[in-house]
């Protein structure tokens, strides 16, 4: 198109989350993963060999410190530095997290050296013309938090806030978007459903607990920054997929699909509908629902075994836009690539259906995607390359923009120009 169908004042960001890229935390997660390092590293061939590129990661995956993030890429001290590469690649928004641990290591007492970090790092951020967005929870929080129940208790949920009211009065001032909390659908699945995730605690009822209680804290925690700064836009990055019948005229394919979209979906923002500025969303999957069970096509694959539809984006754009008639951010968008292979494709393809949307009026404020660097990624460990950026960890973390960014870099370029 000659000339580009997004708003001048569109965000064009990556994201990153504070334990997977910080370095030096220490949280409910750390704790887990020194206690389950070993036993991810032995199960590794039986849970990984069927991933396509089992053979050249084999040996990374079976490393006990393949699980552990310890220094991470470091970007607590070299935020300056990523910062930098955030404008080469003339990206106009970055997304991050505030450790909460770092804050309140104990129960009531503030590290203000902590507190002063994170301001400089916002205000580097600013000065630098890049607009900050901040995600305040990303799945780790104290381990004293942790110790007294967590999620699971609705009473626990007044420690969160108090952690947020901190956030309000310290960094509000300095901000425009503020993400309250990140995909608490993965997380409680993860946590409590499937039980792969710490703590561990496979249980239906206490998935329903935390899921509830972490609605409870979405809305609480809307107030006190609406409160704090009025005029904050403030969302929260939900996980959706664009979930599809396999059979389109199979009446249980078509039950199956709405079930999963109203469940994954759609019910965490409608229970907190009145509590977003605007529909924060991640997506990374297009599933298809055959019967009961989901059954998608073989290829292509990510690093992940994901199958991969980037272009799935636009019929979910769609949907989001009918349901709640709100501005749209995309909060997370990628795919593990080690040898970026895909990513080009994928971003060409998630561009295509950014603009299809825009064509039929849908608004969409932002884009960012995942991840900036390469990351800690969770259970899996640091085998899989999410990053715009690869870091070499081995040799003094340094940073290499892979080539899909530099494309990318200059598709926006001249997006930007038109």
């Amino acid at each position: 198109m000659s000339k580009s169908l997004f708003p001048k004042d569109f965000l064009w960001g990556a994201s990153t989350s504070s334990y997977q890229v910080e370095g030096g935390n220490r949280n409910q997660w750390s704790e887990w993963e020194m206690a389950n390092a070993d036993k991810l590293a032995s199960t590794a061939k039986k849970t990984m060999d069927w991933l396509p590129n089992w053979d050249e990661i084999e040996q990374d995956a079976t490393k006990p410190s393949n699980y552990m993030a310890r220094k991470g890429v470091d970007h607590y001290h070299k935020y300056e530095e990523d910062f930098e590469i955030v404008k080469k690649l003339h990206l106009n928004a970055f997304r991050f997290g505030i450790e909460w641990s770092r804050l309140e290591p104990k129960e009531g007492e503030w590290d203000e050296k902590e507190v002063e970090h994170y301001r400089t790092y916002i205000r580097s951020l600013k000065a630098k013309g890049i607009t900050p967005v901040l995600n305040i929870w990303h799945w780790t929080h104290p381990i004293w938090f942790e110790k007294k129940g967590a999620w699971l208790k609705k009473e626990n949920n007044k420690y969160f806030l108090r952690f947020v009211q901190k956030i309000a009065d310290e960094y509000v001032n300095e901000l425009e978007y503020v993400l309250t909390v990140n995909e608490p659908n993965v997380y409680t699945s993860m946590s409590f459903l499937i039980g792969r995730w710490p703590p561990q605690n496979k249980n239906t009822l206490s998935a329903l607990r935390v899921y509830k209680n972490l609605a409870r804290a979405h809305k609480a925690s809307y107030k006190i920054l609406k409160h704090r700064k009025p005029t904050l836009q403030v969302g929260m990055a939900a996980q959706l997929a664009n979930l599809q019948a396999k059979r389109p005229h199979s009446t249980i394919d078509e039950l199956t699909t709405q079930c999963m979209r109203y469940f994954w979906n759609w019910w965490f923002i409608n229970e907190t509908k009145n509590c977003h500025d605007f529909i924060g969303f991640n997506y990374y999957f297009t599933d298809y629902y055959k019967g009961l069970w989901r059954n998608n096509p073989n290829v292509p694959k990510s690093d992940l075994g994901w199958y991969m539809e980037p272009e799935g984006l636009y019929p979910l754009l769609l949907r989001v836009w009918a349901h709640y008639k709100k501005p749209i951010i995309i909060t997370e968008n990628g795919l593990a690539d080690g040898k970026d292979i895909h990513r080009q494709w994928w971003i060409a393809e998630t561009m295509v259906a950014m603009e299809r949307a825009l064509s039929e009026g849908v608004k969409i404020k932002g884009y960012f995607h995942w991840s900036l660097l390469d990351n800690f990624e969770w259970s899996d460990g640091w085998w899989p390359k999410f990053g715009l950026v690869e870091v070499d960890r081995a040799n003094g973390m340094e940073r290499k923009i892979r080539p899909s960014a530099r494309w990318w870099a200059k598709w926006l370029a001249n997006t930007q120009s038109n």
